[in-house]
C-alpha cells in the first residue's frame, strides 16, 4: 500500500536522522585491515571515531506536475570533503528503498534469488570477471543481500566454469559474505582535483595524487570525468604512469568504441594493450557484457565487469503480469562545489553535462570540447 509524499519525505527525514547512530565496530576495523591493507593504520583509526552529521543533509521537493506526489527531490550535503563524501551511496540507497516500500509497491521478490543465480551462471560461462556494483540504486538491502549471496553460490556450486566473481562494492556485504570489497576511482575525485588545482592537467594531476595514496593498488583509472578523448590528452604525456596503472574504466558513451580507442592510445606510447584491463560499468547487463567480452578477447584487452542495476533493481511490475519492467529510479547525487569553486562533470554523452553552465562552458572550451 503506497502512502502520501508528505508521510514518505518524513520517512526518509527519520532515517537520515539516525545516521549519527552508526559507526564502524572493531570487529570490522581488523577484516577492514586485512581485506585492504592499502588502508593506512591512521586513516582506520579515523574510521573508529566517525560519525555521520545528519544536520549536514538539506531535502526539499519540488512538484512538478498537478499531482503533488510528484516531482523532484534535492539532495545537498554541505560539510568538510572528507565527511560529506560519504552521504552519497546511503542517501541513494535509503531514498530508492523508500520509494520502492511506500510509493511504488506493484512487485514482489518472488523468483529474484533464481534470477540472480542465473544471470551469475550465464556470466561465469562466457568467461566475465565481474563485481557487483549496485548499492546506489539498489530496490532494497534484502535484494542486495540476496543477489550477493546468489553470485557467491553460482561461484562455489560451479568453479569451473571460466569466470570469476571478484566481490561487491559495498563493503559491509564483503564483510558479511566473506567477500572482496570492490572500487575504483569515483568522478569527484577528478572533479575537486579539477577545481582545486585548475583544468590544465587535471586528469594527469588526479592520477599522481591517488597513486601517491596507494601505490601499486587501485590503479584503474577512470576516463570520462571531462570526456575521455580529454583524459587520454593527459593520459598520453607520462607513458611510465600509463604503464605503471593497471587498467581503465568506461562508464559512458558507446562502450564498442572505448577498446578499439585504448588499443591506439597505449600503442601510441609503445604500451603491450594485452597486459591491461578494461572494467565495464556503464549500464552493463547481460547481453552487453557478453558483446564487450567477446570484443575485448578479440582485441586482446583483458576485462571486466561492475554490474549495479541489472542486478539489484531488475523487477518486473505484478499488475502487467511480469509484462512490463518496474523501473529504478532515476536519480545521481555529484560533487557541486569546493572550496568555492563550481566543480562539472562532462561525460562521454557529451550533451549531458553537469555543474554550473558557466563553468561547463569553460571547462569545455579548455579541453576543446566544441559540443
Amino acid at each position: 500500500m503506497s502512502i502520501s509524499l508528505e508521510n514518505a519525505m518524513s520517512l526518509f527525514l527519520e532515517a537520515i536522522s539516525h545516521f549519527g547512530e552508526l559507526h564502524v565496530t572493531e570487529d570490522e576495523l581488523d577484516w577492514l585491515h586485512q581485506a585492504c591493507p592499502y588502508f593506512a593504520r591512521d586513516y582506520l583509526d579515523y574510521l573508529r571515531d566517525l560519525r555521520f552529521k545528519p544536520e549536514q543533509v538539506k531535502v526539499t521537493f519540488t512538484p512538478q506536475s498537478e499531482d503533488q506526489n510528484l516531482g523532484r527531490v534535492e539532495i545537498e550535503a554541505t560539510g568538510l570533503w572528507v565527511e560529506t563524501i560519504l552521504w552519497e551511496v546511503p542517501l541513494m540507497a535509503v531514498l530508492s528503498e523508500l520509494h520502492f516500500t511506500t510509493g511504488d509497491t506493484d512487485w514482489n521478490y518472488d523468483g529474484q534469488e533464481e534470477l540472480a543465480y542465473s544471470k551469475g551462471k550465464q556470466l561465469l560461462e562466457a568467461g566475465c570477471i565481474i563485481s557487483e556494483f549496485g548499492t546506489r540504486r539498489r530496490r532494497s538491502y534484502h535484494i542486495q543481500d540476496l543477489v550477493v549471496q546468489s553470485l557467491l553460490k553460482v561461484a562455489k556450486d560451479l568453479p569451473d566454469l571460466g569466470g570469476k566473481v571478484m566481490g561487491t562494492s559495498n563493503v559491509h556485504l564483503a564483510y558479511k559474505h566473506k567477500t572482496n570489497p570492490i572500487g575504483t576511482i569515483a568522478h569527484e575525485w577528478f572533479m575537486a582535483v579539477g577545481a582545486i588545482h585548475g583544468y590544465d592537467n587535471a586528469n594527469g594531476k588526479a592520477l599522481d595524487l591517488w597513486e601517491t595514496t596507494y601505490p601499486n593498488v587501485l590503479l584503474l583509472a577512470l576516463t570520462d570525468t571531462f570526456s575521455t578523448e580529454a583524459f587520454f590528452q593527459d593520459f598520453v604525456q607520462d607513458p611510465a604512469r600509463a604503464r605503471r596503472w593497471r587498467g581503465l574504466r568506461q562508464d559512458s558513451g558507446d562502450p564498442y568504441v572505448y577498446a578499439p580507442r585504448a588499443k591506439e592510445i597505449y600503442q601510441s606510447m609503445g604500451i603491450d594493450h594485452r597486459e591491461k584491463m578494461i572494467i565495464f560499468s556503464d549500464a552493463v547487463n547481460l547481453d552487453k557484457a557478453l558483446r564487450l567480452k567477446k570484443q575485448c578477447d578479440e582485441i586482446g584487452f583483458q576485462s571486466s565487469f561492475g554490474i549495479g542495476t541489472f542486478l539489484t533493481n531488475d523487477f518486473c511490475s505484478l499488475s502487467s503480469g511480469g509484462r512490463e519492467k518496474s523501473k529504478a529510479l532515476n536519480m545521481v547525487i555529484k560533487l557541486n562545489n569546493v572550496g568555492g569553486q563550481h566543480c562539472v562533470k562532462i561525460s562521454d554523452e557529451l550533451t549531458k553535462n553537469t555543474g554550473d553552465p558557466d563553468t561547463v562552458r569553460r571547462v569545455k572550451k579548455i579541453f576543446r570540447i566544441t559540443i
